[in-house]
């Protein structure tokens, strides 16, 4: 496969990946105004914290590791999928172990809520463990979707599962509010339940079928998906690594989890303003993180410097590095601007006096910058991850400890200090000096080449003033129009905010003509009608 082939693929990959993310949030956004008016924050703050924290520490422990090792080759024939296969099946007996020890620490070494206020939180443990180890039933399946560039699977799959959960969690905390915990647990077990299901269905019709035969699918029966070896040294780095990354990326979480830093009630507050201020992150800057790591990874040879490379590989490699860097700083930028006027009013859309009476608003603005640095780091980071040998991923694994322990000590400090907006600062200093460690790599990598990709980070001057110009407009507009002198003053604040991200596209467009150019070719692909099952 050509490296414009694999291109074309990762940019559908995450094209899709962006409008099942949009949903994705848009769903949650919705479930979570839904149950807020059902159940109380303490249990919001449980499950989507605590509970949610046990769920994804579980399943990227298990499994990130396997999958940044095994995405990092292009593994062609039968014998060295047989290979992949064989390796990722390690991850559910992984995944039971982790379960083991964090449901031990999750029942007898932290702090039980109240059984009143938050019903059944010590079978609802274990359910959410049990959900991260079903997951893990359908990592082999997964990870041959994406190498594969199987778009279509991946979001009717996902799409089902979370249309899936989201019915479950809907009927159940209407007619049976009582059961608490069970809710989100039985939902959980299903949206993960739907996953597996989808993945085996599919690959039990593809593997064997004239269509596998004619892709050149390097697997022909179901027998080759089950558990024969590989080198397992750049696994063991990237475990390493996934351990570090996982501290820092859940950082808070650990936090208020293990050191009561804040109160049940506090805590749902919070992961509410944090899932609100990330849905953007999430849902475009995470799939192009994603999935352009895909395509570093086919397209750029492992620990090898550019002049010992195919020119013209890195030449594409370099450019799409530029873009994709131009395009979330403008994003990011666009997002904390508009973030800081106007996160008061979503918040008291959202939810009301509840959100937007407290820390609330605070939070939010704060996120608003943290954004910015979530975009640039994600982009920086998937680069430096498919480019980096062995040796380097170790030598990064230190970084990533030392970050690791001064971001815990700082979020303890700082939360003590400010609240909620530590964590948040914690995160802005932490992810600074990830930025600036992903730079100085990149730098030095290009440095005795023709291309220069991290000119992609410096804005246009009319753009850079069109959103100097915005920001001082939309924080008067708020001061003067909004957020209490009724629905009519609030919609001016909202027009003058109309008008000035108007301007500031039309400054995109004037003077980001090559980004354009590779957004409308490359993120918005022409793809054919999907046909899955």
């Amino acid at each position: 496969m050509s490296s414009q082939d694999v291109l074309k693929n990762a940019s559908t990959l995450a094209s899709y990946n962006v409008l099942l993310q949009v949903m994705f949030r848009v769903l949650t956004f919705l479930l979570n105004a839904f149950t807020l008016r059902f159940v109380s924050k303490e249990l919001i703050g449980v499950v989507n914290v605590r509970l949610t924290l046990l769920y994804t520490t579980l399943v990227f422990l298990s499994r990130e590791a396997f999958r940044r090792a095994c995405l990092s080759g292009g593994s062609g024939t039968k014998h060295s999928w047989r290979q992949v296969i064989n390796l990722l099946w390690l991850t559910l007996p992984l995944g039971v172990l982790w379960a083991s020890l964090l449901i031990c620490v999750w029942l007898w070494l932290l702090e039980v809520p109240d059984p009143q206020g938050v019903p059944y939180y010590g079978p609802a443990v274990v359910l959410f463990a049990l959900a991260g180890v079903q997951e893990l039933l359908s990592e082999p399946l997964w990870v041959l979707t994406q190498a594969h560039m199987f778009v279509q699977l991946k979001v009717v799959a996902e799409s089902l599962a979370m249309i899936a959960k989201c019915s479950i969690t809907v009927v159940l905390v209407v007619s049976a509010p009582e059961w608490g915990l069970y809710i989100f647990s039985a939902a959980q077990l299903v949206y993960t339940g739907f996953l597996v299901l989808c993945y085996a269905v599919y690959f039990i019709r593809f593997l064997g079928s004239k269509e596998a035969a004619k892709k050149g699918f390097p697997l022909h029966h179901v027998g080759d998906l089950l558990p024969c070896r590989i080198d397992g040294e750049l696994t063991w780095s990237f475990f390493k690594q996934s351990f570090l990354k996982q501290i820092l990326t859940e950082g808070e979480r650990y936090v208020m989890t293990f050191l009561n830093v804040l109160s049940f009630g506090d805590q749902g507050i919070y992961d509410i303003v944090n899932n609100l201020g990330s849905m953007v992150a999430r849902f475009i800057f995470l799939p192009i993180e994603e999935s352009f790591y895909i395509f570093f990874a086919k397209v750029l040879e492992r620990g090898r410097d550019v002049k010992s490379q195919k020119q013209e590989e890195v030449a594409i490699a370099a450019e799409v590095l530029e873009c994709l860097l131009k395009l979330v700083l403008v994003i990011g930028l666009i997002i904390t601007v508009f973030g800081y006027a106007y996160s008061h009013l979503a918040l008291d859309i959202y939810g009301g006096s509840l959100l937007s009476s407290g820390a609330g608003p605070t939070l939010l603005r704060c996120y608003s910058c943290y954004v910015l640095l979530l975009a640039v780091n994600g982009v920086t980071e998937c680069f430096v991850f498919a480019a980096m040998s062995q040796k380097e991923v170790d030598k990064y694994n230190l970084v990533m400890l030392a970050l690791s322990v001064s971001f815990l000590f700082l979020s303890y400090i700082l939360t003590w200090w400010a609240g909620g907006v530590g964590f948040i600062m914690a995160n802005c200093l932490n992810m600074g000096l990830r930025i600036l460690h992903s730079l100085l790599y990149i730098y030095n990598y290009f440095k005795f080449s023709q291309w220069r990709p991290l000119r992609g980070l410096v804005p246009s001057p009319l753009l850079l003033g069109a959103l100097v110009v915005s920001a001082g407009v939309t924080a008067v507009s708020e001061s003067v129009f909004c957020c209490d002198s009724g629905w009519l003053l609030r919609l001016v604040h909202v027009s003058v905010g109309a008008v000035c991200l108007l301007g500031v596209l039309v400054a995109v467009l004037l003077t980001e003509t090559h980004l354009i150019q590779f957004v409308r070719t490359q993120l918005l692909p022409h793809t054919n009608k999907m046909n899955i099952f």
